[in-house]
């Protein structure tokens, strides 16, 4: 959905009525002329005013004197004019797909009012479309914010559903459903525009989960104080990765291994257990015992207070609001998932700060 190419096809449209108003204009004009300045009959009046902007060469219904011939000169050039010009405005239309790309737009615009639970990428960069790769990998819904054409084009060329606007304003966020939206993440080019994204996402919707990249130390503080539930700077997770890389190699790629890809084997997932919902609230791990009915092995619990519990045992109890890191293959963890419930970003807790 592109903002730009509807202002396009609204202006054609609009030239489009424009020309069809001034052909109608003429028509009445020149049925006007001829039945009170000549004093021909309605039928008549008429007739002589569609022959003569048709150019189709039939006689003059009846006779005409200079002035009437005169008039008749100025009818035929302001009929020629004015079809001309509707017919350019038809053929470029054509030429441009006007009337395909309608119907598409049409057809993603009620998508667009369909979406909840989705997610929201800002940005189509080199990040941005990683975030989208790895979100199509995931089977998740999402849709895409940028303002360049030529991401734009990509995006589309990609099969991503994309909506060409300014992300920071909120009648951008409104067009693609932030009010229904479950995480937004801002990844545009800069600081300040993640900044004011965060804010604006935040005070439309106010549960929904922000996520933004951050260039600098100083735009990531603001960031958190601006409401972002997370701040990735690829500066310093990029160093701490290639630190990781040349001291641990074989535990960076097992990591990488069941966080990203498309053809993993095993997966990591989280899980809020919600009080009332979720049976195992109140239970020990060993009396839970997942492990045995799942075959998914609990990696670490998050207490509600932000306290993370690496490698519970058997008596480490759940308790309601706790987020349950898990890992396993994809049909371990579906099963994890009927016991558990899969976690809202909505009611997720931000761990507490050290």
């Amino acid at each position: 959905m592109y903002s730009s190419l509807e202002q396009k096809y609204q202006r054609i449209q609009k030239e489009l009525m424009a020309g069809v108003v001034a052909l109608v204009g003429v028509l009445l004009i020149g049925t006007f002329w001829y039945r009170f300045v000549e004093g021909w009959s309605w039928e008549d009046a008429a007739y002589m005013t569609v022959i003569t902007l048709a150019t189709v060469g039939y006689g003059e219904t009846h006779p005409l004197g200079d002035r009437g011939r005169l008039f008749t000169i100025a009818l035929i050039l302001m009929g020629v004019i004015t079809i001309g010009y509707i017919v350019n405005r038809f053929t470029e239309a054509v030429i441009e797909g006007y009337f395909q790309e309608r119907i598409r737009l049409q057809q993603v615009r009620r998508t667009m009012e369909s979406l909840s639970g989705h997610y929201i990428i800002c940005g189509f960069s080199r990040t941005g479309r990683q975030i989208a790769m790895e979100f199509q990998a995931e089977g998740v819904c999402f849709v895409i914010i940028d303002s360049d054409f030529e991401s734009v084009r990509k995006a589309q060329e990609m099969g991503y559903t994309i909506y060409q606007g300014d992300a920071t304003l909120d009648e951008t966020l409104l067009r693609v459903g932030i009010e229904k939206a479950a995480c937004i993440v801002a990844a545009l080019p800069s600081d300040a525009e993640n900044l004011y994204t965060v804010l604006s996402a935040k005070y439309l919707n106010p549960g929904i989960r922000a996520i933004a990249r951050a260039s600098t130390e100083e735009a990531l503080q603001k960031l958190q104080r601006g409401g972002a539930d997370a701040v990735i700077s690829p500066y310093i997770t990029g160093g701490k990765r290639m630190a990781a890389a040349a001291l641990r190699p074989q535990v960076m790629d097992f990591v990488d291994g069941i966080i990203s890809g498309t053809d993993r084997q095993l997966y990591m997932e989280e899980y809020l257990l919600e009080p009332g919902v979720c049976p195992v609230v109140g239970q020990t791990l060993g009396q839970a015992k997942l492990r045995v009915q799942t075959g998914a092995l609990i990696l670490a619990i998050r207490r509600t207070d932000g306290n993370l519990i690496g490698g519970p045992t058997a008596d480490t109890v759940f308790m309601p609001g706790d987020v349950v890191i898990a890992m396993g293959t994809a049909e371990q963890l579906r099963a994890l998932n009927q016991l558990l419930g899969p976690i809202s970003s909505k009611k997720l807790r931000r761990p507490k700060k050290m």
